[in-house]
């Protein structure tokens, strides 16, 4: 206790010092650092903030230090959390390859391919998509048909996916691919390659909000380095089910994000809706309200209960298909319920009369409606859960 409480003075100082005033402000979201080769630095201060944290190696704090990491331990990474927060800072970099690839690299790459990317990933120097969706295998991903095929000298990739968030930002790839046409789940292996490599092309699918964060990507003989295949060819798919396991549990430790984290339900509620006899004035919306506060709270100690099994050790991969399907519902819940304490007010999408917290709390109520499909659908999840939690048997 004597040595955390030490690193917590040691962290406290340290960020007092490096921590820029401006990175101590609410991350508006198109200030976002996701790092990579294209990065715009719309404030500079993101970029010294950015270095300096990766030069701690506190971008990935966990990590061992011999690939770029902080090397610390869960606790003292729990500390700095704890101080990170304290002072409001932002993140400093936002990346798939943290949440998602770069555990599974650290349990499955050769120690030429850690030592190649993950220093990278640390430093935000490399922005990574995610190639799994198909037009033919989204909930059955295992049902994938973008084909690799060994020439030798290198791999040759053709086909396709779909939802590949980010594909037209990102500069490199990983991405499930068939090396074998009669195996299913065997045939599929693990690889990582280059976006700007020939024969790759991404479209940006336009959503009816005028954004575009997915895209479809077209794969037409593009050639891969033997030595980018990670694991074994053929075992591709237990390196996905890792890596999903991450990404489920990172996405839904926060809830998916709030629409507005500076404000709660109720201080939202009693904003708009106003109090009677000293409590909120609805009392429909009340009890639904502290229904939804109940649940969060369970929520989050569910999540410090899996944490602190993962520590002990504990084979925690299954439960995150609970943590994935709860926190898909509550984010969706509560966005619904903070649009409906604004009233009129929590219609608007753009122009005079509304404020931009409203407009983003209609956008968000609305995104939301795709966390239970993104990290694995929760029909998916709730399979899992019987099969692989509950020990139900398949239906013959």
């Amino acid at each position: 206790m004597a040595d955390l409480e030490t690193f917590r003075k040691e962290a406290r100082a340290w960020l007092e010092e490096n921590c820029p005033a401006s990175m101590r402000t609410p991350m508006p979201e198109e200030e976002i650092i996701w790092g990579g080769r294209g990065q715009v630095y719309k404030n500079p201060d993101a970029k010294l903030w950015l270095d300096r944290m990766a030069a701690r190696g506190w971008t990935a704090p966990t990590w061992p230090s011999e690939y770029g990491g902080g090397g610390l331990s869960k606790a003292e990474a729990g500390v700095l959390a704890q101080e990170l927060k304290s002072i409001g800072a932002r993140e400093a970099l936002s990346s798939f390859g943290i949440w998602m690839l770069g555990p599974v690299l650290l349990e499955h790459a050769s120690e030429e391919q850690k030592r190649e990317h993950l220093p990278k990933i640390v430093r935000g120097e490399i922005r990574w998509c995610q190639g799994y969706s198909e037009p033919g295998a989204g909930s059955d991903l295992a049902g994938l048909q973008t084909r690799c095929e060994d020439k030798g000298d290198h791999w040759l990739i053709n086909g396709s996916k779909i939802w590949t968030s980010y594909a037209n930002h990102a500069d490199w790839i990983f991405c499930l691919v068939r090396t074998d046409t009669t195996k299913k789940h065997e045939g599929i292996s693990f690889v990582l390659f280059d976006m700007t490599s020939p024969g790759v092309e991404t479209r940006p699918i336009l959503l009816i909000s005028g954004s575009s964060p997915f895209c479809e990507t077209f794969f037409t003989d593009v050639k891969v380095p033997k030595n980018q295949l990670v694991g074994v060819p053929g075992k591709g798919w237990d390196i996905a089910k890792r890596l999903l396991q991450y990404e489920r549990m990172n996405i839904s430790a926060s809830g998916f994000g709030g629409a507005d984290a500076g404000a709660s339900l109720g201080d939202i509620a009693r904003t708009y809706v106003g109090l009677k006899n000293g409590v909120l004035a609805d009392a429909d919306l009340r009890s639904r309200i502290t229904r939804q506060m109940m649940y969060e709270q369970a929520f989050s100690l569910t999540i410090r209960r899996s944490a602190e099994q993962a520590k002990a050790g504990a084979d925690v991969g299954p439960a995150t298909s609970i943590v994935k399907y709860a926190a898909a519902k509550l984010n969706q819940t509560r966005t619904e319920l903070q649009v409906e304490a604004m009233g009129s007010q929590g219609l608007g999408w753009e122009g005079e009369g509304f404020r931009r917290s409203e407009i983003m709390s209609t956008r968000a109520m609305l995104r939301a409606k795709g966390n239970s499909i993104e990290g694995g659908t929760s029909e998916v999840n709730l399979n899992v859960v019987a099969k692989r939690v509950l020990g139900l048997r398949d239906h013959q």
